[in-house]
């Protein structure tokens, strides 16, 4: 392989990666329990839930935090992935990597715990006001608090701790979000801006908050009763997602450096793509233009046509309108081949997490083509007939593949097309 790309670019490689999700810490055990098609859902009981319409999510509860918030379990959660990266690409030691941080992190708020707890500080009794803040505030001793939840100091800390050149750069597109972060760390490859790039997705947002706003969008499964086979993706009977926790890390050189330095390349980053059509607040516009886009810019940005694309792993949240549109949009790029390409949701799995989802997956991707098995899509009992697709159901399948693409669509119409290719 060259170190050029068709228009002459660097081409951008993945030396390192590191992931959690619930089915457990590293690489290694994720891989064999994607491939094995064990479930990582489970009932929630890090709060209460009675009541609630969904009680079931992929949580990180063997990852333990001081204090327990979205924000400090989405930063650990990144050390533990990065560390895993680092440690495998053989760069960034004695905390000093020599190339930028994109980070995808979920937005950060201040969460009920925190609330009441400054409350009580200021002497409040039952009613949380305001006011109760600010004078919580005023008393100058939770310092820590507010530059954790004011200024939003994750990627701040993970850019000290690891030594990263330049700003940390933070980026929230929804679902899409660890897609979006993968683009800006192969850009800033591409323009010779940096020879390497850190790149991370991160999400611990399974909290009473999000799981009642999501649950007004009547956007969560409700069954419940069988936490494992909840999610459903291109099922019949599929009837919305799980929200789920995770992080993944990926270390992204130009193949020019990583053989330099005698770098093991676990594969390549082809191209991206990136629509965004701003039609609605949650929903995709139902003609499935932006899904389209997205995925036919990746491959043009890859050099590839459709044909030479023997892999998709899909979006599949397992919710009726989106599992639906994926299916038009890769109809629509892939045409008569759209049901003979193996498309598998990971999220039938380790569920939805959110904006950690585009890394994650990526990760999956990149192993399924370095280690020649395709992942399954569980719980497929049901065919839909309107979206006739080979989800590789319930079990893996060994796959020799040489390019594939992996989506991610994220509320608010974004969404991101990344083509990847097997280690030259």
């Amino acid at each position: 392989m060259n170190d050029t790309d068709h228009l002459g670019r660097p081409v951008v490689v993945v030396t390192g990666i590191g992931v959690i999700t619930s089915l457990g810490q590293g690489v290694e055990a994720n891989w064999k329990a994607l491939t094995s098609g064990v479930s990582g859902i489970k009932r929630i009981t890090r709060f209460p839930v009675t009541n609630m319409k969904t009680t079931i999510a992929g949580t990180v509860d063997f990852i333990h935090v001081d204090e327990m918030s979205a924000p400090a379990l989405s930063e650990r959660m990144a050390e533990l992935v990065i560390q895993e990266a680092l440690a495998e690409a053989g760069i960034g030691e004695g905390g000093k990597f020599p190339g930028p941080l994109f980070l995808a992190l979920p937005p950060v708020e201040v969460e009920w715990p925190q609330r009441l707890m400054l409350a009580k500080e200021s002497g409040a009794n039952e009613t949380v006001v305001y006011g109760d803040l600010l004078r919580a505030a005023g008393t100058g001793g939770h310092v820590r608090h507010y530059e954790r939840f004011l200024f939003g100091s994750v990627g701040e800390n993970l850019a000290e701790r690891f030594g990263t050149k330049g700003s940390p750069i933070a980026t929230s597109t929804a679902c899409a979000s660890g897609g979006t972060a993968i683009q800006l760390g192969v850009e800033a490859i591409r323009r010779g801006e940096a020879d390497t790039a850190l790149v991370v997705g991160t999400d611990a947002s399974v909290n009473p908050e999000s799981l009642i706003r999501f649950s007004l969008l009547s956007a969560l499964s409700t069954r419940n009763e069988d936490p494992a086979k909840a999610s459903r993706p291109f099922s019949k009977d599929r009837d919305g997602f799980i929200m789920s926790e995770g992080a993944g890390a990926l270390v992204l050189e130009s193949l020019a450096h990583a053989r330099a330095r005698g770098a093991s390349i676990i594969g390549v980053v082809e191209g991206c793509g990136e629509a965004a059509d701003g039609f609605h607040r949650t929903r995709s516009s139902p003609d499935g233009k932006p899904i389209i886009a997205c995925m036919r810019d990746a491959l043009a940005d890859a050099g590839l046509s459709p044909d030479q694309v023997g892999y998709i792993n899909a979006h599949g949240t397992s919710t009726p309108e989106n599992d639906k549109m994926e299916w038009i949009g890769v109809t629509a790029v892939f045409g008569e081949r759209a049901s003979s390409i193996p498309i598998s949701s990971n999220k039938s799995m380790i569920g939805h997490t959110l904006t950690a989802a585009g890394a994650i997956e990526a990760i999956f991707t990149l192993l399924a083509l370095n280690r020649g098995v395709l992942p399954p899509t569980i719980n497929y009992d049901t065919p839909d007939p309107a979206v006739p697709v080979d989800c590789v159901p319930n079990v893996a399948r060994p796959a020799k593949v040489a390019h594939a693409i992996s989506n991610s669509f994220g509320f608010g119409g974004q969404n991101v097309c990344v083509a990847i290719g097997a280690a030259p």
